[in-house]
């Protein structure tokens, strides 16, 4: 018999599950995407119920197909959108609001309020994040301030938060198991890093109470087993961890120093700082890169908001583009981009800006200007965006010779090579672009004891292409000028 482990990837346009052998090859991959909502500028929310009901459905799918390959599954591992923020009445399980997004920028006047006073120096200590309307903790207190129903289900002893991997267990387990790993709640906002625990003093600051919040566990640990009235099987959950770390074990990054960069609705920069909580100088973030046997690895990370979201504003909002693989052969078309710049700052801008009310500018356009160079600019300001970063981790004394890249952006051929030209480094695409999941089933066949080293199944793991830098400077440095004057622009 076939042994498989499967991996829940819940994102922010889309939940997929995938079937992995043992030595990490997907055998199958059932994806389902769900709406966005935009209910004012600058918020932005999922249906919680659409999560659910997608995660099921590509679950039970997955589940499906290897029972036909007559194989059996060993153990689930759950990735997931990190910040993202739910919170449910334990009792019935549904949720009081909708899902607040990691993008959402709601409680930009509250983070502002907050720095004033100056609380952002001991958030950034204890936290490793600056304070800033993306991460979970000022969205809870969103939630408690305006919804009625929260602050009565609190009197009731019945409100539980959550991010996008606590609901789903808590969800899968029929409600047995209220918890999360230390990767997710170390993007909270509400969790001290350098302890391990909930932060007393910043949760009596936002005014959340400890007892809605879950346990914290390593992140290969025991969740629980999935209740057979849900998805007609009992699997335990052995692993748990938010997508951008899962996308950095994905790629192997188990050295110091090793660096990925994940290219999905929003772009996240990974660099592996092992047993040191690394302070950055330039706006990056100190963060919990995996946790296992109760010990931490640290990273630091860089974010762009908008990566692949861009392109799917071509496609569903400016309707330019039918699909996403098209912007590769409009870009390759058109000799040069004529000086168009996109700023996407559609929900602020991210590391190193951190700019949550700056609003997306498009700049350089004539009457020559058409649909082939607004394609190509979005595309061009993911790797200028990218660049960015790098120059941030170059001042916190990183200086990354190679980098790793995954996510559904990096099929595009041509992206990848103008990203390695204007990063000047190489560019190294995987086999394996699912390393998301790969990630979430690596920590959950390790927690399970199905893997006795992490470090030794990424051996196998494949390169599929590298990019090198074949631009010439002048050419190079007079992009990146027009890049450094929208942005001038966009900050204004």
């Amino acid at each position: 018999m076939k042994n498989f482990i499967v991996a829940i990837d819940q994102g922010t346009t889309s939940t997929r599950s995938v079937l992995f052998d043992l030595n990490g090859k997907p055998i199958f991959i059932y994806r389902k995407e769900f709406k966005q909502y935009f209910p004012r500028n600058g918020w932005v929310e999922h249906n919680p119920n659409e999560i659910w009901n997608t995660t099921k459905e590509v679950l039970k799918k997955v589940i499906n197909k290897s029972k036909s390959l007559k194989g059996k599954i060993l153990t689930l591992g759950i990735t997931n959108q990190r910040e993202t923020t739910l919170l449910w009445d334990k009792k019935t399980g549904k949720c009081v609001y909708n899902a607040i997004v990691w993008q959402d920028r709601r409680t930009h006047e509250l983070c502002e309020k907050l720095k004033k006073k100056g609380y952002e120096k001991i958030i950034k200590s204890r936290t490793g994040l600056i304070l800033d309307p993306y991460f979970s903790g000022t969205k809870i207190k969103w939630v408690l301030d305006n919804v009625s129903l929260a602050q009565k289900l609190i009197k009731k002893k019945r409100l539980l938060f959550g991010t996008i991997d606590t609901y789903l267990i808590w969800k899968l387990t029929k409600g047995k198991i209220h918890a999360t790993d230390a990767t997710n709640a170390s993007r909270t906002m509400i969790f001290n890093i350098k302890k391990n625990v909930w932060d007393k003093e910043i949760l009596n600051l936002l005014k959340i109470p400890a007892s809605i919040l879950p346990s914290i566990k390593n992140s290969a640990d025991y969740f629980g087993k999935t209740n057979k009235s849900i998805i007609k099987g009992s699997y335990p959950i052995n692993g748990v961890i938010g997508d951008q770390q899962a996308a950095a074990l994905g790629q192997g990054c188990f050295k110091l120093g090793s660096t990925k960069i994940t290219y999905g609705t929003g772009a996240f920069i990974i660099v592996n700082t092992g047993n040191k909580i690394l302070k950055s100088k330039n706006k990056l973030l100190s963060t919990i890169c995996y946790r296992i046997n109760n010990k931490s690895t640290f990273a630091l990370e860089g974010s762009i908001f908008i990566a692949g979201a861009g392109i799917q504003w071509l496609r569903d909002k400016l309707k330019i583009i039918k699909y996403a693989y098209e912007t590769e052969k409009i870009s390759l078309n058109i000799k040069n981009n004529n000086n168009v710049y996109f700023v996407p700052a559609f929900t602020g801008l991210g590391a190193p800006y951190w700019k949550s009310d700056a609003r997306g500018t498009l700049t350089g356009l004539t009457r020559d200007t058409g649909r082939n160079e607004i394609i190509r600019a979005t595309l061009e300001s993911v790797a200028y965006q990218t660049l960015d970063l790098i120059n941030s981790m170059k001042n916190d004394g990183i200086n990354p010779s190679l980098m790793k890249v995954d996510g559904g952006m990096v099929k595009n051929n041509w992206f990848l090579q103008f990203l390695s030209n204007i990063t000047k480094l190489d560019i190294i695409r995987p086999k394996v672009i699912e390393t998301t999941a790969l990630g979430a089933a690596l920590i959950a066949g390790y927690g399970r004891g199905v893997y006795k080293s992490l470090p030794n199944i990424s051996k196998k793991l494949k390169i599929s292409k590298k990019f090198y830098p074949k631009m010439a400077d002048k050419h190079r440095l007079k992009l990146l000028n027009g890049w450094t004057q929208a942005i001038r622009k966009t900050l204004k």
